[in-house]
């Protein structure tokens, strides 16, 4: 390409693009103009001067709100324009922070071994009714539960906490289901009172830690 007819022409003749060329094609054109002189030093200056015009020019006639300059072309005086910033709510928490550091969602292996720990000691119970056997059933629930919430933090003082809170809030509903008249014959009090605390022990074991 002759340097002194490509000085002569306007930055878009030199890089063979009309202005209304987009910025691809702008971007192309050069690329093969330059590929066209690749040992041409200064054809290849002149043609970088006239993309930087080109750009420049777009960027003017941007600013004059004349023409929307794609996102592509990049300049070192744009301001990067900042996005607002999102706003979010604040996380509200429903429940104390002491009930959910001790709140437990166990998977269906964990759920199984607790329910059938359980449902064999309150069959057991339906079977016996006995004072003495009872004593010892409830006794294997409470040794099953301090074990079990004592292997899932390894806290013993929390496992006995939690399983004496069972055995007390068991005994609590049983006695007031007992004074609703739920006792039926041969059922002995002791029988269903022993099968709600299995049910607590049960509750606490499965959705405390």
């Amino acid at each position: 390409m002759d340097e002194q007819r490509m000085s002569e022409q306007n930055p878009y003749e030199i890089l063979e693009v009309p202005e209304n060329a987009s910025f691809e094609d702008i971007q192309i054109a050069r690329d093969r103009i330059l590929s066209l002189h690749p040992e041409d030093e200064k054809s290849q200056r002149m043609v970088e001067a006239a993309y930087d015009s080109v750009l420049m020019d777009r960027l003017r006639k941007r600013q004059e709100g004349k023409i929307k300059v794609p996102e592509g072309i990049r300049f070192a005086e744009r301001l990067t324009e900042k996005k607002p910033p999102k706003l979010s709510l604040p996380q509200m928490n429903t429940s104390p922070s002491w009930l959910q550091r001790s709140w437990d969602q166990p998977n269906l292996q964990e759920a199984t071994i607790v329910g059938s720990c359980y449902a064999a000691l309150g069959g057991f119970a339906f079977l016996s009714q006995g004072t003495d056997t009872l004593a010892f059933l409830l006794a294997l629930g409470v040794g099953f539960s301090i074990y079990w919430l004592n292997r899932k933090e390894q806290k013993l003082g929390r496992a006995f906490i939690l399983t004496l809170l069972a055995l007390g809030v068991g005994a609590l509903i049983g006695s007031a289901l007992l004074q609703t008249g739920l006792q039926t014959d041969p059922l002995q009090p002791e029988v269903i009172l022993s099968c709600v605390i299995f049910v607590m022990l049960w509750v606490v074991n499965s959705f405390f830690r």
